[in-house]
């Protein structure tokens, strides 16, 4: 039993083809949403907009998504995840192109808002994708590389989007998104095999029924309540870490791609690192000393006072590699929670969860942090970090039980 635990079967050509799509299809994603965090500072002073309209033009994306979600829910199961997949990314295509062409608050509003109901869905049907193609020891270094998607925006993503909106204006950021994930939807229509195993196994309940089902079912609940938990200390610092960064720490709008772009050089090499050791090891150790790592670095961040960008940068990447070592063995024991024939149904639900989630920590942290002037020092955002602390610990309990279920899981078979 014990040799079955540490073997790590090679991946097949066509594994590795899939892995680098879905990281693709992350990295487009994720630039899309996290470039709203650098772009914080020049919308705020651009749109002529407070904080806490910031925070709900990031909360827009997010509780659209996770509307979207709990629609998606009841149907998940039922169709070929490549079709569901190629519907959901075209209709994020068609969002952000929208984004680029907003001129005033209320426009970018309702474009985020489309751009929600269409990308914050693409998560779950990826993760059910790789629940289906891949083995529960294989998914620690799947899940590794994907993550590596968001070391790309930071590398290269986000510092190109800053440079765009620097030189053209912010639109031109969503708008670059927007040509780069049209080339994706070709290939995910000609060279993504259907994905049909699950719809065997799918019986005559209605939509509704489908969702409660899995919504109610206790021995998923855990799940649930460790991926908002997640996604709210994940999401509190980041709508305003370009605006605390730049009026607090005293970064330049020039500085701030730099910032980004070593800290997701410096997550590249760490991710794959990761997702082995996920695989190797216990998960919840792993998932432990990542959080210990992020729990130090986040307090220290958020009281951050002026200092060189050298340090700022050591910080930063501190910070991320202690979030990175949470998220890859707490994405990979995820999907060992629900059965294979609710595996998008709970997929969906989590990324709705998800979304809401952070929305919800989005309008708190726009309440939260309080600004003068666009041009003055945030204040609480201290605050912040403590509250991310906190669920940081809970979550570590949460883990601890995935974990132990996953091993029983794995014993039985």
């Amino acid at each position: 039993m014990e040799q079955q635990k540490t073997e790590m079967p090679e991946f097949s050509s066509y594994q590795i083809f899939v892995v680098i799509l879905l990281a693709f299809l992350q990295f487009t994603i994720i630039i899309d949403f996290a470039i709203i965090s650098p772009l914080g500072d020049m919308l705020m002073k651009t749109l002529n907009i407070e904080p806490s309209q910031f925070g709900l033009l990031v909360s827009c994306y997010a509780f659209c998504a996770g509307i979207s979600g709990l629609l998606a829910t009841g149907f998940a199961d039922r169709f070929d995840r490549k079709k569901f997949l190629l519907f959901f990314y075209c209709g994020f295509v068609i969002g952000t192109f929208l984004c680029g062409l907003a001129s005033t608050y209320e426009m970018l509003l309702v474009a985020r808002s489309v751009t929600g109901l269409f990308g914050g869905v693409i998560g779950s049907i990826s993760l059910a994708i790789v629940s289906d193609l891949f083995a529960l020891n294989q998914r620690g270094r799947v899940m590794g590389y994907i993550q590596m998607a968001f070391a790309g925006s930071q590398i290269l993503g986000i510092p190109v989007g800053l440079f765009l909106a620097n030189h053209w204006g912010w639109n031109s950021t969503f708008l670059m998104i927007a040509v780069v994930a049209t080339i994706v939807s070709p290939i995910i229509l000609f060279k993504l095999k259907p994905i049909t195993e699950h719809l065997k196994l799918q019986t005559a309940e209605t939509a509704l029924i489908r969702f409660w089902n899995v919504l109610s079912n206790s021995n998923y609940l855990i799940g649930f309540v460790l991926i908002m938990l997640i996604s709210i200390g994940g999401s509190m610092l980041m709508p305003f870490s370009s605006a605390f960064l730049i009026n607090n720490v005293g970064v330049t709008q020039e500085q701030l791609p730099l910032v980004f772009m070593f800290t997701g050089m410096a997550t590249m090499i760490i991710m794959p690192v990761v997702g082995k050791l996920s695989d190797k090891i216990d998960k919840f150790k792993l998932f432990f000393i990542g959080s210990v790592i992020s729990i130090t670095i986040t307090i220290l961040y958020t009281n951050l006072t002026p200092i060189p960008l050298y340090l700022l940068i050591i910080v930063n990447i501190c910070m991320f590699v202690g979030i990175s070592s949470r998220m890859v063995p707490a994405s990979s024991l995820n999907t060992s929670v629900p059965n294979i024939k609710d595996r998008g149904a709970y997929m969906s639900l989590c990324s709705s969860l998800q979304q809401m989630s952070n929305g919800i920590a989005a309008m708190l942290a726009g309440f939260i942090v309080v600004q003068a002037t666009p041009e003055s020092p945030l204040h609480n955002y201290n605050i912040l970090g403590y509250i991310v602390a906190a669920l940081s610990v809970v979550c570590i309990f949460l883990i601890y039980k995935i974990n132990e279920r996953a091993k029983q899981k794995n014993s039985s078979l």
